[in-house]
């Protein structure tokens, strides 16, 4: 029995859960997330509980058991506090700047890469090197994220480049010369 799929959902007040044939639906006060569940699993709907059960041992409900557990508990998550992601940007003249709906990057290039946020994702910009991307949907915030660091990685000698806040750099000696 997997250890994550076995444990229930609980499901605070002001969020509910509706399952539609294979469609899990998850309303809350920062907004509404669907998504299509694998059918080697079912849910079980209680009163203030989810639970995530698998008719038998085979493979694919066993590897879809703790997944979808996982999954269904990121919605709950993401309706209530939602997610977010700080980002750093390191470097002389780098900088970041919010116009509408794009991210405006200035990374060391010859054209600043101007990149557009997908719906219900938002930016913060602080303090034009200071990013934070939030969103209620856990999968979408880290794929914003990754996607705006993979712009300009952070490198091992100076540290220059985008890296995500809590991100520790191994940092490399220099070259040396002869003497």
């Amino acid at each position: 029995m997997s250890r994550i799929g076995k444990l229930p959902i609980e499901v605070p007040k002001g969020v509910t859960i509706t399952l539609a044939d294979t469609v899990v639906t998850v309303k809350g006060p920062k907004g509404q997330l669907s998504r299509q569940i694998m059918p080697a699993v079912s849910i079980v709907i209680k009163d203030s509980s989810v639970a995530v059960e698998r008719p038998d041992d085979s493979i694919a409900s066993r590897a879809a058991h703790g997944l979808t557990r996982t999954l269904v508990n990121n919605m709950v998550i993401g309706v209530t506090n939602g997610y977010q992601t700080d980002l750093e940007i390191n470097g002389v003249g780098y900088r970041a700047e919010l116009k509408g709906s794009d991210l405006h990057l200035s990374l060391g290039y010859s054209h600043p890469v101007i990149y557009q946020l997908p719906e219900g994702i938002t930016v913060d910009v602080d303090k034009m090197t200071k990013l934070s991307v939030k969103g209620i949907d856990k999968e979408l915030v880290g794929h914003t994220a990754a996607k705006i660091r993979s712009f300009r990685g952070p490198e091992p000698y100076k540290g220059k480049g985008i890296k995500y806040a809590s991100e520790t750099i191994l940092r490399k000696a220099g070259k040396t010369g002869k003497k």
